[in-house]
């Protein structure tokens, strides 16, 4: 891309970044648009929603056309703000059963895109997980370092690491990009962090699952006890070296097998 569309690639985005404060995801539903919902799309589109969520769908590609609305309404809206409370509250609720043995081998595992970050500055910018997946203008956002934390995962990681638990991170994020995720990270309010693992040239190719599993189990090999897991994909979770409660995120958007 030349110096000049990358210009304007980066001015675009942060413009819809903006609207984004660094605590609370501001983008505004179009209220207008969304009353052009049927009542037979909003029923599809929330029983699809469940069957993705629950991964009773299995995989799948793009959000349907008809979901499109619904979806931006949704992830613009309360409803994902509530789920994403409830799910860190039940989170937390087991974490504060958990004796803490004081080692310091007690974790809890974090993905980072739509767990701890969120790209809804982009996908808002590329039709909510309608379009397809570009891996270049998505490494353009990442390298702008601006995700917003999602504050409800923000709450959580700051409990539990309070309770005793060592964090660690695994994402799907290549190696290259360790110090702009790093940045992204203390700018969104994390820290102190034990482990960040991104993929390196060796993990190139693999699933999600069986990468994420892989470095749980380095975990696991190192005397490390994995407690607690969150993210917003069943790869995140699924597996082996598996947490003793994996607790999964909202997102409609996207599927990462």
């Amino acid at each position: 891309m030349d110096s000049g569309r990358l210009l304007l690639f980066s001015l675009s985005l942060a413009l819809v970044s903006r609207a984004f404060s660094d605590s609370l995801i501001r983008i505004t539903p179009d209220r207008r648009s969304s009353t052009k919902l049927s009542r037979d799309d909003v029923l599809f589109c929330d029983s699809w929603r469940f069957t993705v969520e629950t991964n009773d769908a299995g995989v799948w590609v793009s959000v349907p056309d008809r979901c499109v609305q619904w979806v931006k309404d949704y992830m613009t809206g309360d409803r994902y703000r509530s789920d994403s409370e409830f799910a860190a509250d039940d989170s937390l609720s087991f974490a504060k059963t958990v004796q803490i043995a004081g080692d310091g081998k007690d974790v809890w595992v974090f993905d980072i895109d739509e767990t701890l970050l969120s790209n809804l500055p982009y996908y808002a910018a590329h039709g909510f997980g309608s379009e397809a997946f570009d891996d270049s203008t998505f490494d353009e956002w990442v390298n702008l370092a601006e995700a917003p934390a999602l504050q409800a995962s923000l709450r959580l990681y700051r409990e539990v690491e309070q309770l005793g638990f060592k964090i660690v991170l695994i994402t799907g994020r290549i190696e290259p990009q360790r110090n702009v995720t790093e940045k992204n990270l203390v700018y969104a309010g994390y820290s102190n962090w034990e482990r960040l693992f991104l993929r390196g040239r060796a993990d190139s190719g693999k699933t999600a699952l069986v990468y994420k599993s892989e470095k749980r189990r380095e975990l696991e090999d190192e005397g490390y006890r994995i407690h607690g897991s969150s993210g917003d994909q069943w790869s995140d979770l699924l597996g082996f070296a598996i947490a003793r409660r994996s607790f999964k995120l909202p997102n409609p958007m996207y599927y990462i097998p």
